[in-house]
């Protein structure tokens, strides 16, 4: 096989998520480099693959990087895990790749498992943009700070967020983001405990009250965008989709105005005909209402 780091996503709980691709490469590379050697012994135990194991983690990454580079440099792939899912998400992992790229060496990257496209796709948020945030700050006024900064914004807003700041990190967001938004809380992703609770943050806390075991585990938590941002936002779309269909043929029109704006294009043709048959006695300029 080439020589190059292979950025490999592994479980977040069930062994059977990860990839047979992943599995090829993980008994094939030299050495894997891991953020926990000892739980990734496991998993690799548990397919029956024997390779050197070398620790990186986010105390050593900048300094075991060049061994890392120093292996790869010789003809040896290396390949790299944290504990699951996807390395440099919210874990280690991109210092490595960095330096990696900037020595002139390849980095493959072996798709897989991810906590955060896992809870998206099972929360049900429609809006057609996502905002990762990923862990808040442990620190309460940096933590309000942060969601004081994203809270008028119109996108969806994924957190990862530890069991023991859970309670206090809902409290926060029904204070900053305001109490009606709906919350998807995603708990324990593939493993045996997964759930998934959506409701509006001003009942978060009582849901967690109601069993000590709903605030224990991992935990992604899958808040909506600023009501009126979100309005604004679907006022613009079809403000460009009007004018461009003054233009343009349908299809056309509509491919331009979800490419500018990112809003869908399924929402877009529906609108577009409706618009089309209307267009005649449509103001030609689109503006505001001030």
């Amino acid at each position: 096989m080439d020589a190059a780091l292979y950025v490999v996503a592994t479980p977040l709980g069930n062994l059977r998520d990860i990839t047979l691709r992943a599995l090829d490469i993980l008994a094939s590379v030299d050495a894997v480099a891991a953020e926990d050697t000892r739980r990734t012994r496991q998993l690799l135990s548990h397919y029956t693959i024997r390779v050197r194991l070398v620790a990186l983690h986010e105390r050593n990454e900048q300094q075991t990087a060049g061994e890392i580079i120093r292996l790869v440099s010789a003809g040896k792939p290396v390949a790299y895990v944290t504990d699951a899912g996807t390395p440099a998400i919210s874990d280690p992992g991109a210092l490595l790749v960095s330096r990696v790229r900037e020595a002139g060496l390849r980095v493959i990257p072996i798709p897989g498992p991810s906590a955060l496209t896992a809870a998206l796709s099972a929360a049900g948020m429609s809006a057609p943009h996502f905002l990762f945030f990923g862990f808040l700050p442990s620190n309460a006024r940096a933590r309000r700070a942060s969601l004081s900064a994203v809270s008028s914004l119109p996108y969806t807003l994924v957190f990862f967020e530890a069991p023991h700041r859970l309670l206090r990190t809902l409290e926060d967001m029904a204070q900053t983001l305001g109490p009606d938004r709906v919350i998807v809380i995603a708990r324990e992703i593939t493993k045996v405990f997964e759930s998934f609770q959506r409701c509006k943050l001003a009942q978060a806390r009582a849901w967690l009250a109601e069993d000590v075991n709903r605030a224990r585990g991992e935990f992604v938590l899958i808040v909506e965008g600023a009501a009126q941002a979100r309005e604004q936002s679907v006022a613009q779309a079809e403000c460009t989709l009007e004018i461009l269909l003054r233009e343009l043929p349908l299809r056309q029109a509509v491919h331009l105005a979800a490419a500018i704006t990112g809003a869908k294009k399924n929402a877009l043709y529906d609108r577009a005909l409706e618009l089309k048959t209307a267009l005649a006695g449509l103001d030609p300029r689109c503006s505001d209402s001030r």
